[in-house]
């Protein structure tokens, strides 16, 4: 039996274990995700196609890898206008494995997972229930063991939050937006991650091009093409 199955805005023919990769999706490796938007589905020349799609089926994924697309190049230019645009994308993507095809309202015989509504809402019942534990009268014994969680509750929100790739320099920042193939939103993306100056740009080594690559969406040919415009604009400063 065959589905035809849309997620992430795109269609696709799917069967039992067929390995796919879709847009991204909010689940874990090993996973079970549900795609309730089944568009037809049937066996040979016996198909039931949905209006736009079928009740009470469903195909049920496990998740194999979550990952990024090749990065994809755009480049524009106006000709005798001295303008060029240089931009890469590289898409998020969910690899997964099909488990089920499910008709009928079935359920599937493995645990899909939370939904990212469900999550936010079991996270504030915990909330809720820390503050009702916290208002209620404790012992001497039990405000010493809360008071020596607390350092160790701290510390883990440090590690959690998400530092900077590089450390940006004190003084005033350059105008990232004069290299060309930099514009507002690029810059910004850049300054979070700590760089400002026309110097951070022009010192980049290779392995600092391969991190920005990995975390960031900028292609390395993109980072290497403002580091070299970089260096011309330091040597003016």
């Amino acid at each position: 039996m065959f589905a035809v199955i849309k997620t992430g805005g795109k269609q696709y023919r799917v069967a039992a274990n067929d390995l796919l990769k879709i847009e991204k999706l909010e689940a874990k490796v090993g996973e079970i995700v549900e795609i309730g938007q089944v568009l037809a589905h049937g066996e040979g020349e016996n198909v039931t196609f949905g209006a736009p799609f079928v009740d009470g089926a469903m195909v049920t994924a496990e998740v194999v890898e979550q990952g990024k697309n090749r990065t994809v190049i755009a480049f524009k230019k106006r000709r005798r206008q001295n303008s060029r645009r240089k931009i890469g994308h590289r898409q998020l993507l969910t690899t997964v494995r099909i488990s089920e095809i499910l008709l009928g309202g079935a359920k599937p015989s493995k645990k899909a997972a939370a939904k990212p509504e469900a999550k936010a809402q079991e996270a504030k019942a915990e909330v809720a229930a820390e503050a009702k534990a916290d208002a209620a009268p404790k012992e001497p014994k039990a405000k010493k063991e809360a008071k020596a969680e607390a350092p160790a509750k701290e510390e883990a929100k440090a590690e959690t939050a998400a530092a900077p790739l590089f450390k940006a320099p004190k003084g005033e920042p350059d105008d990232l937006t004069v290299i060309k193939g930099i514009g507002p939103v690029a810059a910004k993306d850049l300054a979070e991650q700590g760089i400002i100056t026309f110097a951070q740009l022009a010192k980049l080594t290779d392995k600092d091009v391969a991190k920005i690559d990995e975390h960031m969406p900028f292609s390395a040919d993109q980072i290497k093409d403002w580091r070299e415009q970089a260096k011309e604009l330091a040597k003016k400063k």
